[in-house]
């Protein structure tokens, strides 16, 4: 199985969702992670595709959404 990494950071579940839904759309698997932050959510993603999620995620997202790179 290929190592998970962490490719954002959302402040809830359901922007993590979102940025879940953007990933899968471009072929990417991802996993959501509970932080030890309350209400924070790791978004994960196979290694291998660390790059073209963080591709995906800034093309798909509007410009003044922050997105917390890992």
């Amino acid at each position: 199985m290929a190592r998970m990494v962490q490719v954002a950071v959302a402040g809830d579940v359901t922007e993590a969702e979102q940025l879940e839904e953007i990933l899968r759309n471009a072929g990417i698997d991802a996993e959501l992670e509970a932080s030890d932050e309350a209400d924070v959510v790791n978004v994960l993603v196979p290694e291998s595709d660390l790059e073209d999620a963080k591709d995906a995620i800034e093309a798909l997202t509007e410009p003044d959404e922050p997105i917390v790179d890992a």
